[in-house]
């Protein structure tokens, strides 16, 4: 809205417009400041905003279950008559470790095994054990290789010695084990390098940050060729979700960090019991505009689910052909009205978030069941109500003002309406993007340890760790297991160029039980 005239006119019908033009901006101004306000000092989850405000949450925390543990002595503490259903006791896991940890046993034995009576020998009859888990604090060593040197006492110049094996830094002190060891460390339990320098220190072990920089570097470098692999695959699929965050980067010269982006691109077949492995792929990009991701999503052929942000949108225009149809996430427009809700506590906000959430109720029970399966009960159950919300959105739109929060949070969902309901057309096709929301948030933090990265190359080094490490713990590996055994195999040469599709989390998670099964067999 423009600024009012001055002079104001004297037209009374016009001073009544501009009047209500200025209330509406007031009330969207000051339903902006409650939401910044809820974003700063407010609960950050969704489900702070109740979907009844009169009905509050009686949250008991610990002590909703029974607190003291039961009496381990034999008094008798009945009085009268003894109770008909004595209490369950409470089931907890107590000793249920598992089966495939080593065991380390200690017998502790009285002090004499001599009857106290008669003085004579007593019998061993039984033994109670008691487990408990423990640790031992991660072992640094030194791996000493000798190459003896072999030379014939008759012939002059011969000499016989095996070559050394390749490492992942050459000439440099580390073994595989010790970098995949400080790489998963910073990308899987975001440690940043200056902390580990420090642990180290306080095993007596001197490494500078800047060496921890430098073996990680190594690691990327030798890690690449897979990381492209990785990406090849997850944009050969038909369905890809993409998202993007920021990370910050010195940018030497400013006195100051560089805004960049961390774009994910991921597959997650699982909820539909569909072919694709998961799996995601991080690129780091200087920019967060349209051609970034028109770079890397060239080839891209299928259904892109992404959040309303217009340079998706414009990607789909600069196509000469239609290749790409874009779905919407409904997480995203459900969380424009849980912002209005909080701010106004608008009716027609609270009814809008509970029609989604029987939406969402819907989706808890389908997820998991084949396509087919959710793409019925989606048109049976699910569309009848988004057509009612649909309705219900334009009506509320024609009578109120355009300026109002919830004008907007309907603007939105309206203007997004055919990516959002995609969902009731193809069983295939998520209800959100939170597929890919939930691999950001090893990236967030890492991020808030580590702050920024050290340069564009660290950057793009943090992308292909981060890919290929979750990656394996959406495939449920052990990140230092899987990385450890691929950069060995890659840096010795037992796996070619030409075959690193072995190496991909899925493949490699398949040739290893693969390998146990057959020497359970033997």
């Amino acid at each position: 809205m423009a600024e009012p005239p001055d002079p104001l006119p004297a037209d009374p019908a016009e001073l009544v417009r501009i009047i209500r033009d200025l209330e509406a901006r007031n009330a969207d101004l000051q339903a902006q400041v409650k939401t910044l306000k809820a974003m700063i000092f407010g609960a950050k989850s969704e489900r702070a905003a109740m979907i009844d405000p009169e009905q509050g949450v009686l949250d008991l925390g610990d002590l909703a279950v029974e607190a003291a543990p039961a009496a381990n002595d034999n008094a008798d503490r009945t009085s009268g008559k003894p109770r008909r259903h004595p209490r369950r006791p409470a089931n907890r896991n107590v000793g249920a470790l598992p089966r495939h940890l080593p065991r380390v046993e200690t017998t502790i034995e009285p002090e004499s095994t001599a009857c106290p009576c008669c003085a004579g020998p007593m019998h061993r009859i039984g033994e109670d054990v008691a487990e408990a888990l423990d640790v031992i604090p991660a072992l640094v060593r030194v791996l000493r290789t000798i190459r003896p040197k072999y030379a014939c006492r008759c012939c002059r110049g011969t000499l016989v010695q095996a070559a050394a094996r390749p490492r992942v830094v050459d000439g440099g002190m580390a073994t595989t084990a010790l970098v995949a060891h400080v790489v998963v460390a910073k990308f899987a339990w975001h440690l940043p390098l200056y902390r580990q320098s420090r642990m180290f220190a306080g095993q007596g072990i001197a490494l500078d940050r800047t060496t921890l920089v430098f073996w990680v570097r190594r690691a990327a470098w030798w890690l690449k060729p897979l990381y492209e692999r990785l990406l090849l695959y997850i944009r050969s699929q038909e369905r890809v979700f993409c998202d993007e965050t920021p990370l910050p980067r010195l940018d030497p010269g400013r006195g100051r960090t560089r805004i960049c982006q961390l774009w994910a691109q991921a597959v997650d077949d699982r909820p539909w019991q569909g072919p694709a492995r998961p799996a995601v792929g991080y690129v780091f990009a200087e920019g967060r505009d349209t051609a970034a991701i028109q770079d890397q999503l060239a080839g891209l052929d299928g259904l892109l689910q992404v959040d309303g942000y217009a340079a998706y949108k414009a990607l789909v225009r600069r196509r000469r052909r239609a290749t790409i149809r874009l779905v919407f996430c409904l997480s995203h427009a459900r969380r424009k009205f849980v912002a209005v809700f909080r701010t106004t506590r608008s009716e027609v906000a609270r009814e809008v978030i509970g029609r989604l959430g029987e939406v969402y109720a819907i989706e808890a029970r389908i997820r998991g069941t084949t396509a087919e399966t959710r793409l019925r009960v989606r048109q049976d159950r699910s569309r009848p109500i988004l057509e009612a919300l649909k309705v219900r959105l334009m009506a509320v739109r024609a009578e109120i003002s355009g300026q109002s929060s919830l004008a907007k949070a309907i603007a939105y969902t309206l203007g997004h309406w055919d990516g959002l309901v995609a969902f009731l057309e193809d069983g295939r096709i998520e209800v959100d993007t939170n597929t890919v929301e939930r691999l950001m948030r090893p990236i967030g933090l890492g991020r808030k340890n580590a702050l920024f990265a050290g340069s564009a190359a660290g950057g793009r080094d943090w992308a292909i760790l981060a890919s290929l490490i979750n990656s394996a713990r959406l495939n449920g590996l052990d990140p230092f297991s899987y990385l450890a055994d691929v950069l060995e195999r890659i840096v010795s040469g037992a796996v070619k160029a030409n075959d690193l599709d072995r190496l991909l989390p899925w493949a490699w998670k398949a040739e290893r039980d693969a390998d146990a099964g057959t020497v359970r067999a033997a």
